[in-house]
C-alpha cells in the first residue's frame, strides 16, 4: 500500500495516524520529497475525475491567475498537478489497482475491511 501526499499536511498526519494504529503498513511518497509524474495524476484523475483530485482549497489553487484556473480541464489538468503538486487532494491511497482521494475514518475502516 502506498500513501502519497505533503509530509506536513495535517490530513496526511490524520491518515498516517489510523494507518499506523491500525499496523497497515504503507509506504509514503512525498511529492516535494520524491517527486509525482503526469502518468500516475493522468491514472488518478481518469479513475476519479479531475475535480476530485484538484484541490482548490489551498494556497497554490488561490494564486494561480484566473486564465489559467478558467482553462483547466481533464486534458490538461495532470501537467498542471505535476508542476503545481501542492494542488493534488491529499492523501491518495493507493492499494494493487484500487485508489481513494481523500481521507476519512470511515472510508478507511471500509478499505481496511475490504483486504
Amino acid at each position: 500500500m502506498k500513501l502519497y501526499g505533503i509530509k506536513n499536511c495535517d490530513t496526511i498526519k490524520k491518515a498516517r495516524r489510523f494507518l499506523d494504529e491500525h499496523n497497515i503498513d504503507y509506504q509514503f511518497h512525498d511529492y516535494r520529497v520524491d517527486g509525482v509524474d503526469e502518468e500516475l495524476i493522468s491514472s488518478w484523475v481518469k479513475k476519479h475525475g479531475w475535480d476530485t483530485v484538484l484541490n482548490k482549497r489551498g494556497t497554490t489553487w488561490r494564486q494561480l491567475d484566473d486564465k489559467t484556473k478558467a482553462a483547466i480541464n481533464e486534458s490538461n489538468v495532470a501537467a498542471l498537478l505535476c508542476e503545481h503538486p501542492a494542488m493534488i487532494k491529499r492523501p491518495v491511497l493507493v492499494n494493487g489497482k484500487t485508489s481513494m482521494v481523500g481521507f476519512t475514518a470511515q472510508s478507511y475502516t471500509e478499505l481496511i475491511e475490504s483486504l
